[in-house]
């Protein structure tokens, strides 16, 4: 149950970006923000009501953080304590990402979406009946309410899915019989509280959906209020070209845009950031809504066998085509002469492709080797351990691919309408460690280090693209107050919740206590699983999630669904 809370004496940053921080002490009752008291408290009185009071004196109390592209569809039920988001004060997570999930589905499809992305979010078999629980949007979210989760948990729609229900995994464009077939089933999926609809348009089945396809789904998405969250067509050599047509998407659809993980990676794209923000505001000026985020590092993180041609990845018995000669040379070539569709359109780099997880646990000695160094530890041709290892691991491999650029990370999140987000992969053996320190990493290094210039960052080592112009650079122009905004309100508004991301009288309690001079993130890509330093308390719905630090176990989360006519 809720608690009585009082945090005394608390440095309020309200979630805004517009009211500066001020000190005042916040009553919770019933996991509602009763009220917020800027004169002195009598604490004994609140005492005799049974409180507790927590004293927040020189600490921020501030709302909780909502991960706007997780991956945690399963650890939310497999791994419920869910410490990588707990301790860095998420409170909030939208799943159902990159369009494709676990809901909606039949027994075909889920057993098969169970293979294909088993690198993202693992294939769990205990208890044995795990995916027989739902196959419906709204089942699956009647399952983590009656489960309990962690955090609070919004859903997408994933166009994929649509495709697969109407269509298998054909590549064929949709008819319109089969397209009406798709909307019926997204409408049906959008009334049971999914909050909007993402797609995977370099994954398939995603990816063989036309511009005029996924705009006609669009346009059922906009008549819910809802917004569409495109994992885009390229993030590599087509990469401008691929965010230009989402625009041009929401112009012609009126649905609201939220472009995920909008980083400018590889080199194709090196120093764009510009190109890509001009474009942005551009659309905004006249009148489309867009909102975008990003993680805080450099390194992506997906499966390897996304790399493949998607001719290669789509079919039927992978496992055979990666054994015969003449499909193999064909995948060569796309892979080290013309680019693949999979890889954004850009060639192998195989000193980049590093190892993050694999589930053929004959294969954990290469976790942490790139596909180079395992090449050349074995004197054998890069594209041949490629191909071996995917054959070994069942096309499951996770990988971190270091594409990224430091300039157009920093310029991309300074954005008005940027949000933050993990997109962590939680269950490899090795996961990028976006998914453990993603939020302390905004307010630690980018909001305090960086402007003082006395940067603690642990990447050094590894990511020197322009660190070493990183003295005194102001990345947030209105300090903590506007890193945080970024981090809550502003998700909040593009998910359409009306009583979180603020601390506001009337607001549900997802709140966090931090120390301003201590929260930063300590995973690293050597040590990812390592849970970040300076937050002290954690609050969702109320109940105490964090406390002094450490995870108290409770489930407190719930479904946050979006409906014509408002929030449930």
């Amino acid at each position: 149950m809720p608690h009585d809370i009082l945090f005394q004496n608390a440095t309020v940053i309200d979630g805004s970006g517009e009211t500066p921080r001020y000190i005042a002490s916040v009553y919770i009752r019933n996991g509602i923000i009763v009220s917020i008291h800027r004169e002195e408290v009598d604490q004994d009185d609140f005492r005799s009501r049974g409180t507790r009071i927590v004293d927040a004196t020189d600490l921020i109390l501030c709302p909780g953080f909502i991960d706007m592209h997780a991956h945690s569809d399963l650890s939310v039920l497999h791994t419920p304590d869910h410490i990588a988001k707990v301790t860095q004060g998420v409170t909030m997570e939208v799943v159902g990402q990159d369009g494709i999930g676990y809901s909606p589905v039949d027994d075909v499809a889920m057993a098969r979406i169970r293979e294909q992305i088993a690198g993202w979010n693992g294939n769990p078999t205990d208890p044995p009946d795990f995916f027989d629980r739902w196959r419906s949007v709204g089942e699956y979210l009647e399952v983590l309410d009656r489960e309990k989760t962690a955090t609070n948990v919004a859903y997408l729609v994933p166009q994929g899915n649509l495709r697969i229900l109407v269509k298998g995994w054909d590549a064929s464009p949709a008819t319109h019989e089969e397209l009406e077939k798709m909307k019926t089933i997204l409408r049906k999926s959008l009334d049971e509280g999914a909050v909007g609809m993402s797609s995977g348009l370099t994954y398939v089945p995603g990816m063989f959906a036309s511009d005029e396809e996924i705009a006609e789904l669009c346009k059922v998405v906009a008549e819910y209020g809802g917004y569409y969250c495109p994992h885009t067509r390229s993030y590599g050599k087509g990469a401008l070209t691929a965010y230009r047509e989402m625009i041009e998407l929401a112009r012609n659809t009126g649905v609201r845009l939220h472009l995920t993980h909008a980083t400018m990676n590889y080199e194709e794209n090196a120093g764009r950031a510009d190109e890509l923000i001009t474009m942005i505001d551009a659309a905004i000026a006249e009148g489309i809504d867009i909102t975008l985020d990003t993680y805080p590092y450099l390194p992506g993180s997906t499966t390897l066998a996304s790399t493949l041609p998607s001719w290669a990845a789509s079919s039927s018995d992978p496992q055979t085509l990666l054994s015969d000669p003449e499909q193999l040379a064909k995948i060569k070539h796309e892979a080290l002469i013309t680019g693949t569709d999979g890889c954004h359109g850009v060639t192998l780099h195989w000193p980049i492709l590093e190892i993050g997880g694999v589930q053929n646990p004959e294969l954990k000695p290469i976790v942490g080797k790139t596909v180079q160094q395992i090449a050349d530890e074995q004197s054998r041709d890069p594209f041949d351990v490629y191909i071996e290892i995917l054959k070994q691991d069942n096309l499951n491999t996770t990988i971190l691919s270091h594409c990224g650029h430091e300039g157009n990370v920093r310029k991309i999140m300074r954005h008005k309408k940027h949000t933050g987000s993990t997109d962590g992969i939680l269950t490899s053996t090795k996961p990028h460690p976006r998914g453990w320190g993603t939020f302390p990493r905004y307010l630690g290094h980018y909001a305090r280090d960086l402007p003082r210039g006395t940067s603690r960052d642990i990447y050094h080592a590894t990511e020197s693209d322009v660190f070493n112009q990183e003295a005194s650079e102001t990345i947030f122009a209105g300090g903590l107050e506007e890193a945080v905004a970024h981090l809550t309100s502003r998700a909040a508004a593009v998910v359409k919740v009306r009583d979180r991301g603020l601390v506001k009288e009337g607001y549900k309690a997802d709140l966090v206590l931090f120390d301003e001079e201590e929260i930063r993130d300590v995973a690293t890509y050597a040590a990812p699983k390592r849970a970040a330093k300076g937050i002290r308390t954690v609050l969702i719905n109320g109940e105490i999630v964090l406390d002094e630090g450490k995870p108290t176990g409770v489930r407190a989360g719930r479904t946050v669904r979006w409906r014509k006519e408002g929030v449930w």
